[in-house]
């Protein structure tokens, strides 16, 4: 099969998407995409010049597969009638009507309509987590509700029945070195907390830096590192980490290189999720193959990624919390030792299966079965 692959915003794992299915699907793989770089225009004006870019394009193409960033009614428009007879897929990385905004600012419901109008166009929408096709589907009913008439709320159960689950691949083999020399080392001799996450509102460092701060007040010892994207608007929270904690943080700061941050997170023992929003979490399954114990709350995307066997262990801590006293309380006993943190082979175990090397056959054969069923859904078979 021929796939065209249109990327609005080809930047962090949107552009780690692209590169995993052209590296590993046994399809012929076409990319039209644009930089990764002003998302809002990306949506509203992005079509014109992906449509441009698929020009050069001269083999036949049997599947389009377009990001969630795609103004798609707009892209089908400006493309016609070359794709009129091509099934169009959309992969909902994120969705507008669910991200969370700051509280200073009003969520810009043009961006919203957007998405829907993309996910009614497509032939077929994939969310990468259940947590996050339920919150979409949930959110539309009050997004059509805010216009005078018209509101077209049947079309929700149209966009639900073409809708299902595809989980991202995962490049888990770039760590694979260096899980190894966490095998081979001694263990650290002060336990290791991680945050790899965006420094941004959304993932709520301020929560996680209170409970930092609680276990240091309460006497625990550890030391941090702090990666993850720094260019967002909760800096001033790390830099003041940095004031109270420089002698005992690892690392401050974003990592491009692979291999070094692989090296980071075999050094940590537990990784922290404080976010108030995933649609799925890249970041904290890298950190859990690389063998950091998770603290994670109990909902969003974390549920469906954590097999049963390992939420509630007899033998070994906790993975879940409740509220940041919970958080506070589990990760205290996960410090002094009064928890057992869950082995390395365990931990590796929690998202094996989402590697690339390993989830490819299920998106090979997705494709495959659309090209197949396609023709009927056109005829109402």
């Amino acid at each position: 099969m021929n796939i065209l692959l249109v990327e609005p915003f080809l930047g962090g794992s949107h552009r780690a998407f692209i590169e995993g299915l052209r590296q590993h699907s046994r399809h012929r793989i076409f990319t039209a995409t644009m930089k990764g770089s002003h998302w809002k225009w990306r949506m509203s004006g992005g079509a014109v010049t992906l449509a441009e870019k698929t020009d050069e394009i001269r083999e036949d193409i049997d599947l389009v597969f377009a990001s969630s960033m795609t103004n798609l009614p707009a892209f089908i428009a400006l493309t016609n009638p070359r794709f009129a007879s091509v099934p169009i897929a959309l992969y909902m990385h994120e969705n507008q009507l669910t991200q969370p905004v700051p509280e200073t600012e009003e969520r810009d419901i043009t961006y919203c309509y957007i998405n829907y109008l993309s996910v009614l166009a497509a032939d077929y929408v994939f969310f990468n987590s259940d947590f996050h096709k339920n919150s979409f589907l949930d959110a539309l009913p009050g997004l059509l509700a805010r216009f005078p008439d018209y509101q077209q709320s049947e079309s929700i159960g149209k966009i639900a029945s073409k809708s299902d689950l595809l989980y991202p691949g995962l490049d888990l083999r770039v760590f694979d070195e260096a899980v190894q020399k966490k095998k081979l080392r001694v263990p650290n001799p002060r336990p290791v907390i991680i945050w790899n996450q965006r420094w941004s509102f959304d993932k709520d460092p301020e929560k996680f830096f209170r409970v930092i701060d609680k276990l240091d007040d309460a006497e625990c010892t550890f030391d941090l590192i702090l990666a993850g994207d720094h260019h967002h608007d909760q800096a001033e929270l790390f830099e003041q980490a940095w004031k109270r904690y420089g002698s005992r943080i690892v690392h401050y700061g974003f990592v491009e290189n692979n291999q070094q941050y692989a090296n980071l997170l075999q050094k940590g023992d537990f990784v922290i999720s404080t976010s108030q929003h995933e649609f799925f979490c890249t970041a904290i399954m890298e950190a859990v193959y690389c063998g950091c114990h998770p603290m994670l709350p109990r909902n969003l995307t974390y549920p469906e990624l954590i097999p049963g066997t390992l939420q509630e262990p007899l033998l070994h801590g906790p993975v879940f919390y409740d509220d940041e006293t919970d958080l506070f309380r589990k990760m205290k006993k996960l410090l002094d030792g009064t928890y057992k943190k869950l082995p390395l082979s365990t931990l590796q175990s929690v998202n094996r299966d989402l590697d690339w090397s390993r989830i490819i056959t299920k998106y090979d054969d997705m494709f495959e079965g659309i090209r197949k069923d396609f023709p009927l859904r056109r005829q109402g078979g």
